[in-house]
């Protein structure tokens, strides 16, 4: 992202300084970025979560990006905020929370249903797990050229899972990624991926936001079942990024032992696969896990007695 901003606003009248805030920089780095912003010299301010609670005030625009990832206590910071500068949040998928306070009025909603050119929709299939059926998906993909996530939600069986993949898939370069792996290590391993050193990265959810590969265009969810609406569309997002059709294979146990709420997420996220559909899915979500508590802290719930609505 840092490098994206850097190159657009490299020449013209825009032309102006980046500073990087995140909790991975040393207290002097932190400093030397402080000083920019509060000399001005600094013009955009690219950071994590904690960014927003530094000890700088805000330029005049604060745009909060996968605003679902953020805590109430970010959004009350970003309250504050407010009355100060102009706040733009985006999302995919809000919160039900969030999406409750649009509906009612207390926050200003747009919605972008015009999908980038020539963006195709993604292909969704709810599959039983099946060494055949990802070995083929993988194949597929590998065959045009492209890339695959596979994603586990297990770190203690995700090595195990590497390894059947392959013996699946001898040929495919497979790459393990996990939020419990050293820092240095995950970013060389991430940065591969985006080289295609590997065919296929098997990683958590760490995957979920933030990943722009164009060439990774097929995404295989395992125990797709233990995942929220919100969540599985946001996974599926990380493919077709480009001009190619995009496939997602979401796979679960057999039926039977699904809980009926686990069979109505995955129903959604198959029917809901149209381009722009986040505001629907979102839509339902809130529906499924109730609006929460606009005066407290719960972002998602159904509450017992009379909402602000």
């Amino acid at each position: 992202t840092v490098e994206r901003f850097k190159a657009r606003f490299s020449s013209g009248p825009l032309q102006t300084l980046v500073a990087v805030l995140h909790s991975h920089l040393s207290v002097g780095e932190r400093h030397d970025e402080w000083h920019k912003i509060r000399q001005g010299r600094a013009k955009i301010v690219i950071g994590a979560r904690s960014a927003i609670f530094a000890p700088v005030e805000p330029l005049g625009l604060v745009i909060v990006d996968e605003e679902q990832r953020f805590g109430v206590a970010h959004k009350e910071r970003i309250k504050q905020m407010r009355r100060r500068v102009d706040v733009l949040t985006m999302t995919a998928t809000p919160i039900p929370r969030t999406l409750n306070m649009s509906l009612v009025g207390i926050r200003d909603m747009s919605v972008i249903e015009t999908p980038p050119k020539d963006r195709q929709a993604i292909q969704t299939n709810v599959v039983r797990f099946d060494h055949q059926v990802i070995a083929s998906a993988i194949r597929t993909e590998l065959d045009r050229g492209g890339q695959v996530y596979f994603l586990h939600s297990r770190v203690s069986s995700i090595y195990a899972l590497g390894e059947l993949l392959t013996r699946l898939l001898p040929e495919a370069r497979v790459a393990v990624a996990h939020g419990q792996m050293q820092e240095g290590q995950l970013e060389r391993c991430m940065v591969d991926f985006v080289q295609h050193k590997y065919d296929v990265l098997l990683a958590t959810t760490i995957i979920e936001n933030g990943l722009d590969i164009p060439n990774a265009n097929t995404i295989i969810v395992n125990h797709a079942e233990r995942f929220g609406l919100a969540q599985l569309y946001q996974l599926r997002g990380r493919v077709g990024r480009s001009n190619r059709r995009a496939y997602a294979y979401l796979l679960v146990p057999p039926e039977a032992t699904l809980s009926p709420v686990a069979r109505q997420r995955l129903s959604a996220i198959r029917e809901f696969s149209d381009l722009g559909s986040g505001f629907r899915v979102a839509a339902l979500d809130l529906e499924i896990r109730g609006a929460g508590n606009l005066l407290g802290g719960d972002q998602s719930g159904h509450m017992e007695s009379v909402g602000f609505d």
